[in-house]
């Protein structure tokens, strides 16, 4: 018998172990060639506006999923190591050389490790194509995707994983030199005793947790500045991480011994076994735990608010380019000239068009505002009435005299009481003219151009300033479904050139903005799956390794008389904390977290975040939940047979 046909029987035997981890390998490498022949596809980077950014954004994810994967990589094989420390030990006893032994484990893993490579490389190439035509559509482009096979993937795929595995199967070729036999064989018996709670760690824990809560979720100073967010929340991630850490190492040991006191509650049914086993692995899952929960909580507030932007993108573009169209009138041909593009586009009928003039003065609010209002654009009441009406807008103003009405600054959150009964003075070249705000208007009438603050006066006080200041005429067009106008936006930006402050284009804003999120999306969710399934799998070998050691503690329960059933159930509670407790308080953390994005992003993107939140959770629930019953069955078979 060769080696390495001992090392195909060794896998064949424990093949049910190696299955998730197999498959979690194969799917590593699947997204790794996906994002890699992704960003060097020619035809994808040419059908869409952001093509550097999104290079960029596929290469600095690889590396990322590299790290992660070499990680993982080496967990998993840390598990396969305990798992056999035994039967390693008895090649030993039998007479083979630790050498001969070191050669079996490294082949082992390079062949597995080979075999999930080239499963991973085939498989990526098959559903390339589907995984580019789902980023397509996420980006709303009208690329063609047609089936092709990257030699730069294969190649650079092929090269970052089998470094990765060469570097594990060293590992387990290292094994049998870094301990003795005696060892080997009782590598199963050692981190049974029972942990000591602390009431300080407890303590601290909790302080640790409630102190980041309260920190994350503390409300922005009126003046943000990035010292003060590098303070506050630098601060807050450090209590997160040693928070958690002490909570699965001592609140969890604390709460677990806590139950144990009550003895009406701990021996009905299986409870005693449950705890009993809980609480003697607990410590021992404390930093995987840790890890988990942490990562869950970034995948879901990253996934949450990068799907919330996608999802809100159309709202936000209108809110940030609300015509169609609008540039700066630079005289009679050129005006000419860009209104037969526009007008020539038959699949786009216009539906409006309007001279929208302002003037640019500067002035002083007599009332505190911390915003930047210098130069103020004024605007007539009845032209702010007419860019309603063709915008299908049902806010109208009316004003008379000094009255005057603000549009409240894009991505801000001011309300009627910062602004009404206050007042504001234009400087003119005759003299400041004193307004008095008697409304607060919601809705942009321009492209974005910071200071973004609108004033809107009455008719004649309009008429008086326009004598004083020369207005700017905006030409504006609104056409029909203008999310499709991408030849004439092309046209449109070649002429009028691409300083959004004087002109703009709704398809352009709206398309870069898709692409965007899309891409963001796309990367996050299936980094996020890799994730999941990693940590899944982590949770599945240890709750594995577990079972493997516990056997003998479930036959003498079955020789005292608990019946199959109940040992069962006593399994699924078990994996149920172990699964539910990292997975909760990683939905909590990423709650909390996506509740100070919403605060620090809803006011630049304008986000609906519901649904998506409740999307990310959903997946991830679902994902867990089939670990869960995989795992459940699998100890289920191991120790209950």
């Amino acid at each position: 018998m060769t080696l390495f046909s001992l090392a195909g029987k060794n896998m064949k035997g424990n093949y049910g172990n190696y299955l998730v981890y197999f498959i979690s390998l194969v799917f590593s490498i699947v997204i790794y060639y996906t994002f890699v022949s992704l960003q060097y596809s020619e035809k994808i980077q040419d059908s869409i506006e952001l093509s550097d950014t999104m290079s960029f954004m596929f290469m600095v994810s690889s590396v990322v999923l590299i790290l992660f994967v070499a990680v993982f990589i080496l967990y998993s094989n840390s598990f396969f190591t305990r798992q056999r420390k035994k039967e390693v030990g008895l090649y030993s006893m039998l007479g083979l050389p630790k050498k001969t032994i070191g050669k079996m484990l490294f082949y082992e893993n390079l062949i597995m490790g080979f075999i999930a490579l080239v499963i991973g490389i085939l498989l990526g190439t098959l559903l390339s194509n589907l995984f580019s035509m789902i980023l397509v559509n996420l980006m709303g482009s009208a690329a063609e995707i047609d089936f092709g096979i990257s030699i730069q993937a294969i190649m650079q795929t092929a090269i970052v994983f089998m470094v990765i595995i060469l570097f594990t199967s060293f590992q387990g070729y290292r094994l049998i030199f870094r301990f003795k036999l005696i060892e080997l064989f009782h590598a199963e018996k050692q981190g049974e005793q029972e942990p000591k709670s602390s009431l300080v760690s407890t303590i601290m824990a909790v302080i640790l947790l409630v102190g980041s809560y309260l920190l994350i979720l503390r409300q922005f100073p009126d003046e943000l500045t990035i010292e003060y967010l590098m303070k506050n929340y630098g601060v807050a991630l450090v209590a997160l991480i040693i928070g958690t850490h002490l909570f699965f190492r001592s609140v969890t040991v604390f709460l677990l011994k806590l139950s144990k006191r009550n003895k009406s509650h701990l021996y009905k049914g299986t409870r005693l076994i449950e705890t009993s086993q809980l609480l003697h692995r607990i410590r021992g899952n404390a930093r995987t735990f840790t890890v988990i929960a942490l990562l869950s909580a970034a995948t879901i507030s990253f996934f949450g608010v990068t799907y919330s932007g996608y999802y809100s993108n159309e709202k936000n573009a209108e809110e940030m380019v609300p015509f169609s169209y609008v540039h700066l009138s630079k005289g009679q041909e050129f005006d000419a000239k860009v209104k037969n593009i526009i007008v020539n586009d038959n699949e786009h009928p216009v539906k409006a068009e309007l001279e929208v003039p302002i003037i640019e003065v500067t002035g002083e609010l007599l009332f505190p505002l911390d915003y930047e209002w210098n130069p103020v654009k004024v605007l007539s009441a009845s032209t702010f009435n007419e860019v309603s009406k063709a915008l299908d807008r049902d806010q109208m103003v009316t004003l008379s005299g000094n009255q005057a009405a603000v549009i409240r600054p894009r991505l801000t959150e001011y309300t009627e009481e910062t602004f009404l009964n206050k007042e504001i003075a234009l400087n003119l070249p005759q003299g400041k003219r004193t307004l008095e705000i008697t409304n607060m208007i919601v809705g942009s009438v321009l492209p974005f151009n910071y200071p973004d603050f609108y004033v809107v006066v009455s008719n004649d006080t309009f008429a008086e300033v326009v004598k004083q200041k020369e207005a700017l005429i905006y030409n504006s067009y609104e056409v029909e479904d203008e999310k499709t106008t991408e030849a004439t936006s092309k046209k449109f930006e070649e002429i009028v050139g691409q300083d959004f402050q004087v002109s703009s284009s709704f398809y352009m804003d709206y398309k870069e903005g898709k692409e965007g999120n899309a891409l963001m999306l796309f990367i996050l969710g299936f980094l996020g799956l890799v994730f999941l399934a990693a940590t899944g799998s982590i949770i599945y070998f240890k709750q594995l390794t577990e079972a493997n050691e516990a056997k003998d503690n479930y036959e003498i329960l079955r020789k005292l008389g608990v019946s199959k059933k109940d040992i069962r159930n006593s399994i699924r509670k078990q994996t149920f904390f172990v699964f539910g407790l990292p997975l909760l308080l990683g939905i909590l953390h990423g709650s909390i977290i996506l509740n100070f994005t919403t605060n620090f992003i809803s006011d630049l993107i304008g986000a609906s975040i519901i649904v998506p939140i409740l999307t990310a959770m959903i997946a991830f629930v679902m994902i867990y939940l089939g670990y869960y019953v995989l795992t459940v069955n699998t100890y289920n078979k191991m120790v209950n047979k």
